[in-house]
């Protein structure tokens, strides 16, 4: 059996049926399963957008991590 990794679940027909009361109701993700195996998750925007800026936050951290110790340049805010 699969793991569903939400506290609610909804068949893929009833969503089907009404996909925006489905997501007004939701309180967090939703499980979209298909013969009781999930084959996607509806998410709030607001989780969206959270999870885009951790992601956003581990790239300019790997970024950072490329460039330590690289030769730095001095400049001045006018230069900038």
């Amino acid at each position: 059996m699969e793991t569903i990794l939400a506290r609610a679940s909804i068949g893929i027909s009833e969503l089907k049926v009404n996909p925006t009361a489905t997501i007004e109701q939701a309180d967090g993700p939703v499980a979209v399963l298909n013969r009781n195996k999930p084959v996607a998750y509806l998410i709030p925007a607001s989780d969206w957008e959270a999870i885009h800026e951790l992601l956003e936050d581990i790239e300019l951290a790997r970024i950072v991590r490329e460039r330590e110790g690289a030769p730095t340049v001095p400049v001045t805010l006018d230069e900038l």
